[in-house]
Formats: C-alpha cells, sequence, structure tokens
C-alpha cells in the first residue's frame, strides 16, 4: 500500500518563508527568541605584547608560566650572560685606569722622585761650590804665570757644566710639583669618558639579558624552553595586558549614524554574569565584505561596519581573546 506524505504541499513553503522572515525582521543579526532587546554578534581580540631580548643567548631561566597574572617588574626570564659579564668587568677595569692615570697627572711626580732629584741637586751644588773654588785657585795663578792658560780654561768650563748642573736639577724640581700639561689632562679627560661609556654599553648589554614585565599583564603563552638557544629579538613571553584586550562587533549602515567613539555599550557572553560595561574606541570607515558599487535601498540594509570597544581593565580579565560575545547598545 502506498505511504502518504505528511509533509505539507508546496504551496505552503513559500508561506512560511515569509511568516519567518517576518518574525526576525525586526532584528537585525538579532535572536529571534523571547528576548526582545537587539544584540549584534562580536567577539574578543587581544593585542599581545611579545616580550624579547635585544641580544642572543640560550635561555637559562624561565620564571613564569602561561597563564600566570603578573605585575609590572615581575622578571619574566633570564638569558645565560657570561660574555657580557666579563665585558663589563672588562670596561669597569679600563674605566679605573683610566681613572687612575688622570689623578697621576694631577698629583705631579711622588715624592721618592722628588728626593732623588732633590739629593742630585745638592750634589750638583757641592760640585758647582767646588769647581767656582778651582777656578778663582786657577785665576790667582795664572796672573802669577803659575799655570798655563789651558789649566785655567779647563777650570772654567768645569766651574760653567756645574753651574748648568745646578740650574737643570731645579728646574727638574719645578716640573715635578707641576701637574700635567693641558693638553695631556684634556686628552686623559676623553679616555675617561670612553671608558665611562664603554662600561655603560656592558652594563646594558648585560642587563638585556634579564628582561621583566613593563606592566601588569597575563602570560598568555610561553615560546621557548630553559636551554633553547633564542636568537636576537625573537619573542620569548606572549602577553596580554589588560588594556590590549577588545571587543570587535559589526552593526549594519542603519545603526552607524547613531554610534560615535566614547559611545557606552553593554557586552554579554557566557558565564560572565552580569553585562560587562565597554567603550567605543573605533568606527570602520569601509563595509565588510561588499564589493565597490552602488548600492540600492534594497541592499544598503546588508552592509555591516566594524567597531571596536574596550572595556575597563578590571572587566577585561573576564573576557578571553576569540571568545563570542553580544553587544546591546543603551
Amino acid at each position: 500500500m502506498p505511504v502518504r506524505s505528511r509533509l505539507p504541499a508546496p504551496s505552503v513553503f513559500p508561506a512560511l518563508r515569509r511568516l519567518a522572515a517576518v518574525a526576525c525582521l525586526p532584528l537585525w543579526l538579532a535572536a529571534c527568541g523571547n528576548d526582545a532587546t537587539p544584540f549584534y554578534q562580536g567577539y574578543v581580540e587581544g593585542e599581545f605584547v611579545y616580550m624579547a631580548a635585544s641580544q642572543p643567548g640560550r635561555l637559562q631561566a624561565l620564571h613564569v608560566a602561561r597563564g600566570q597574572q603578573v605585575q609590572a617588574g615581575t622578571p619574566l626570564f633570564a638569558l645565560e650572560a657570561e660574555p657580557e659579564a666579563d665585558a663589563q668587568r672588562e670596561a669597569h677595569a679600563q674605566l679605573l685606569a683610566a681613572q687612575a692615570q688622570r689623578q697621576d697627572l694631577d698629583t705631579g711626580q711622588r715624592p721618592p722622585e722628588i728626593s732623588v732629584v732633590r739629593a742630585q741637586l745638592v750634589q750638583a751644588e757641592a760640585e758647582a761650590g767646588r769647581a767656582a773654588a778651582q777656578l778663582a785657585r786657577d785665576r790667582v795663578q795664572f796672573q802669577a804665570g803659575g799655570i798655563a792658560r789651558a789649566q785655567l780654561d779647563d777650570s772654567r768650563a768645569q766651574a760653567q757644566s756645574s753651574s748648568a748642573r745646578v740650574r737643570e736639577l731645579r728646574a727638574q724640581l719645578e716640573v715635578a710639583a707641576l701637574p700635567g700639561r693641558d693638553q695631556q689632562l684634556r686628552a686623559q679627560d676623553a679616555q675617561v669618558e670612553a671608558a665611562r661609556a664603554a662600561l655603560a654599553q656592558a652594563d646594558w648589554a648585560l642587563a638585556q639579558k634579564q628582561v621583566a614585565s613593563v606592566q601588569a599583564a597575563r602570560v598568555f603563552d610561553t615560546l621557548f624552553r630553559p636551554g633553547e638557544w633564542v636568537p636576537a629579538g625573537s619573542p620569548v613571553v606572549r602577553m596580554l595586558p589588560p588594556g590590549n584586550i577588545k571587543l570587535r562587533f559589526f552593526v549594519p549602515e542603519t545603526t552607524l549614524g547613531a554610534l560615535h567613539v566614547g559611545d557606552r555599550i553593554l557586552v554579554r557572553c557566557d558565564a560572565c554574569g552580569e553585562p560587562l560595561p565597554a567603550s567605543v574606541s573605533y568606527l570602520s570607515t569601509e563595509a565588510e565584505y561588499t564589493p565597490p558599487v552602488i548600492y540600492s535601498r534594497d541592499s544598503r540594509g546588508k552592509l555591516v561596519y566594524m567597531v571596536e570597544a574596550h572595556p575597563a581593565a578590571q572587566d577585561a580579565v573576564r573576557l578571553h581573546p576569540g571568545q563570542p560575545v553580544e553587544v546591546t547598545l543603551p
């Protein structure tokens, strides 16, 4: 016996479709259930902060784990830093050497060195006195005809040489008490500054091997494990600060003109409890998924525009990237 179909007649389907369209017409992108408040669908998006070191190295320690909430200044990871530590010690030693040499130029010669010059001066003065006395005796002898002129000339030359030696040693004493010349002092000052700059650079390079959080954030992911080689600039930890969590939802063209940056909206999500307030921060000027044609009155209602909004920091921690949300306008 043939079985009769219980499906409605074909002419009934267009009527059912028209009825469903009429029932859902007041709420564009809204639920057709008992909730009469229109809403717009969207999702949560996070603008991540990638924490990396400017210097390469092997990952020595990872201080945080995925999902951990950290505060500003919390250590995140550390790379091996033996070469940088050696360079820092070398730069510090060079700075101390340059400073010591600069101080030495200010003080002149050491007291023992000055004592040696003074002793030589006493000896030269004694020799000069003996030579002067001998010259006086030879002059008397020469006038009496007791010695030849050559012997008198020798005595005169010896006296002059001894006197010059005294003047030389006295000048050495004066120089020994003087600091370095202006040109020497300026050159050494430049050496000190260069050594100080090299030490600052070594300190910076060593500090780059340890990275800390710059703000309170959630550790969204860790990208390396201890013992792995980390190239320079490669992110090790991916952070998500509360202020970098935003909402994206889409509104039709008829609603876009009523929205402004700074407007307050309400956001609902699964397991969020009460609706969360947020503030509109961006309105797109381009329609989504539409060809660049002139739209008729009928097709304009199909255009959607992206809107971004930011929740408060205390509410943002309850949201997760990729989570679907429903946005209602007050």
